[in-house]
């Protein structure tokens, strides 16, 4: 015990080395500025790196929305005003991408608006059955946890190659599908099919994040509750959608909220998985901003500024609705 009493000391003691070398320094400043004024002295470093990397690209987003050429420098850039996105709104019928001007742009609004919702429920939906089952007491949980996890720790482009791998012509799974006897396909090649694979893959990826985040939540719920309910002799279902669903419900809007800004921000997976394709069948808009700005020759900064812009903006009218309810509810 004293052995252990003594490491202690002796770690905190190593620890507390930064705080006494610069002790002397932090009350000569709070001599010279005051007390009062001493919690900008920690705040500065914070709103500093703030204001470079999150304040300032935005504004220089907004200047580049607002200016066109293909040149890369501001002061080479010419102002044309809200033509840019004019451009991108530009529709006949904005259910017709075909009659757009920038058709491509709202091909990739309407595979975000397929993609998000069947993505966001498929994910929710398997992270909370995940959630349920990891919070029973099944031999084995914490292997199963740490399983479910090990996808998020991933690089994406790990994950996107890894399932080409399996998925293409003469990959594992139509290798498989050949063992058994059953025919192979082309999985990627196809609309329907490549879709539904960038789903699964998504989801695949990333649930184990939202399935830590529901357990922490299932965990907080008191087991009075369900021991209640087991002696009214309640259902599974009713037990589930009247005690379980509504005391996760703060927990399950946190969810809701992340996997949809997630899901319209998926990029890496799709483009090293299909590249958009087959066609633009599962080009996202975030692809188009990339493309546009950076992979397309001449490129174009202003037009993939502004659909940037759009995005930010409508994801900002999301969140806050998503907040305005939960307050209301």
């Amino acid at each position: 015990m004293a052995v252990t009493q003594g490491l202690k000391h002796a770690v905190g003691g190593v620890f507390a080395l930064p705080a006494r070398a610069i002790e002397p320094i932090m009350l000569r400043v709070q001599k010279l500025i005051g007390a009062r004024r001493m919690p900008w002295v920690f705040l500065v470093p914070n709103l500093t790196a703030v204001l470079l990397f999150s304040l300032l690209p935005v504004g220089i987003n907004v200047f580049y929305s607002l200016t066109g050429s293909d040149r890369l420098y501001p002061s080479e850039r010419p102002y044309i005003g809200s033509e840019n996105f004019a451009t991108l709104l530009d529709c006949a019928s904005y259910l017709d991408p075909a009659s757009c001007r920038a058709d491509l742009f709202w091909r990739a609004v309407r595979n975000t608006m397929l993609f998000v919702p069947v993505q966001v429920t498929c994910m929710i939906g398997v992270s909370l059955l995940a959630a349920i089952c990891l919070n029973r007491k099944i031999r084995g949980r914490g292997f199963f946890r740490a399983i479910f996890f090990f996808p998020v720790m991933l690089s994406p482009v790990v994950v996107a190659l890894t399932w080409q791998w399996i998925l293409q012509r003469n990959g594992a799974l139509n290798g498989l599908l050949n063992a058994l006897g059953l025919p192979g396909a082309n999985w990627l090649a196809f609309p329907d099919t490549a879709f539904f694979w960038t789903v699964f893959v998504t989801v695949w990826a990333h649930m184990g994040f939202y399935t830590i985040m529901l357990l922490a939540g299932l965990q907080a719920i008191p087991g009075d509750v369900y021991e209640a309910a087991r002696m009214d002799k309640a259902s599974t279902w009713r037990v589930f959608s009247r005690i379980t669903v509504p005391l996760l419900k703060p927990v399950l809007l946190v969810v809701f909220v992340l996997c949809v800004i997630r899901s319209v921000q998926t990029f890496d997976e799709l483009y090293v998985l299909t590249g958009g394709g087959p066609g633009s069948a599962t080009m996202l808009i975030v692809q188009y901003i990339y493309e546009v700005g950076f992979a397309v020759q001449p490129r174009n900064f202003g037009l993939a500024a502004a659909a940037s812009l759009i995005l930010g903006i409508v994801l900002l009218i999301f969140t806050a609705v998503q907040l305005r309810l939960s307050r209301n509810s």
